[in-house]
């Protein structure tokens, strides 16, 4: 198998970042530095990351948190802030995220042991969609509800979500359901946002067939993972 391929199907990172570690002169094979991305890894190569001995691994595990405001999707934060990794038992906390939910979004967040399993759902290519219950501030107008359906320009970057409801009318507040294909980065904010409307909170849940449903805040189990590689 070839190297980055490798450490991402034994869950060590996604192949990109497989990718730097070998530019960086970071793997070792058989107790020399190994920086030919075209390696192939066999059963007998004895294979490391700095002191961690990376093991191949069969089976695909896939686990959700559901995830509260105020945790970072990430394992270090700079401002030491609280991450999710903090929610995950001790023997879990090697896993990689499958994208990630911004300081205050809520709801369904996808772990696994495999790099290439994350970076499948996370490629727009792959259209799996993903679900969120939506909280907006602001007198909103049928005419605002079309231009997001149509496609919104920010900044030069086209934002459209596959479907979003009205759900719940209340006086100044309303409940939307979206669903998107492709996350990038604040989208459901930037598009409300763009129209001078204030999201108070946004809700994940459900992430291509899986769904946050009759979780507990905080919750953290396992699940089955589709079979989705060759």
């Amino acid at each position: 198998m070839r190297l980055s391929k490798f450490l991402a199907h034994a869950g060590y990172c996604s192949r990109r970042d497989a990718e730097k570690l070998i530019k960086e002169n970071k793997v070792i094979i058989n107790n020399n530095i190994c920086n030919d991305f075209s390696y192939q890894v066999d059963c007998n190569d004895k294979v490391y990351v700095g002191d961690t001995h990376i093991k191949a691994q069969s089976e695909i595990e896939l686990y959700a948190l559901n995830k509260p405001k105020g945790y970072i999707t990430s394992k270090k934060d700079e401002l030491n802030r609280k991450t999710v990794y903090d929610l995950l038992p001790n023997d879990k906390k090697h896993l990689i995220s499958i994208g990630r939910l911004d300081f205050n979004t809520e709801g369904l967040l996808l772990f696994t042991n495999n790099g290439d399993y994350a970076r499948f759902y996370e490629l727009p290519k792959n259209k799996i969609s993903r679900t969120y219950k939506v909280k907006v501030y602001g007198n909103i107008q049928n005419s605002d509800i079309q231009k997001i359906k149509e496609g919104i320009n920010i900044d030069g970057v086209t934002h459209k979500v596959e479907e979003i409801t009205l759900t719940k009318k209340l006086n100044t507040n309303n409940w939307f359901t979206m669903k998107l294909v492709e996350g990038k980065n604040r989208e459901i904010r930037k598009i409300f946002e763009s129209l001078d409307l204030v999201v108070n909170r946004i809700i994940r849940t459900h992430y291509g067939d899986y769904s946050v449903s009759n979780m507990e805040l905080g919750e953290f189990k396992k699940l089955v993972a589709k079979k989705i590689l060759n």
